[in-house]
């Protein structure tokens, strides 16, 4: 890894991934496996109302398509990067989890950003 690689991983590690800073620690859940108080950053956590998908048939109302944004270190998850319709659970700091899908997911520089939705009541 170049010097400036390097230097962006530690600024990873030591700001953006720092619960004193701008992560929280929560416990996830992915491809069966649990990790504890691991520190993760969700941003844009945002609600939208589902579309009316007439074509389909589809009359559910009240429903949200809810999406966020999870940054975290690939070696907090064990190595696994996150991948494409995988589910995966994220707790509130509570016992409360919320469950996503993986819409995206990308690693660079040791640094996992997945693209989380949901559908909500």
């Amino acid at each position: 890894m170049s010097g400036f690689k390097s230097m962006i991983a530690a600024d990873n590690q030591n700001v953006f991934l720092n619960v004193d800073e701008f992560a929280e620690p929560h416990t996830v859940i992915y491809d069966g496996e649990t990790y504890g108080g691991i520190p993760v950053v969700l941003s844009g956590l945002k609600e939208q109302e589902r579309r009316q998908l007439v074509s389909a048939g589809d009359h559910a109302q009240g429903l949200y398509l809810v999406t966020t944004v999870m940054h975290c270190a690939l070696s907090d998850l064990g190595g696994k990067q996150p991948e494409k319709g995988m589910r995966i659970k994220i707790s509130d700091g509570s016992e409360y989890y919320r469950e996503f899908y993986v819409a995206a997911s990308t690693c660079d520089i040791g640094m996992v950003r997945a693209e989380l939705e949901a559908i909500d009541e």
